[in-house]
């Protein structure tokens, strides 16, 4: 397993935090996240990722699925940000 820290903005963190696209989409692919929410309330949002290997989590972001469930969670792409543990 390959775990990834992930940070991004959104539009409305609510909308985001209660969505469960996230799961919808990744948790047939083998992939969970845990979500977390900067407490100063800013749009700043994370995930901790744990995947079966970093290639499959990129490949699952190539998705039409992905994209959909970005836009439909309000995420912000360009703002997007990951790590790899190691």
């Amino acid at each position: 397993m390959t775990t990834l820290v992930i940070f991004h903005e959104v539009d409305d963190v609510e909308h985001w935090r209660t969505s469960t696209r996230r799961e919808e989409y990744f948790g047939p692919l083998g992939i969970t996240a845990r979500p977390f929410i900067d407490p100063d309330k800013s749009n700043r949002v994370g995930l901790i990722v744990e995947c079966p290997s970093l290639e499959a989590f990129q490949n699952s972001l190539q998705g039409e699925g992905a994209a959909d469930a970005m836009k439909f969670d309000r995420v912000r792409p360009e703002t997007i940000q990951m790590f790899v543990e190691g």
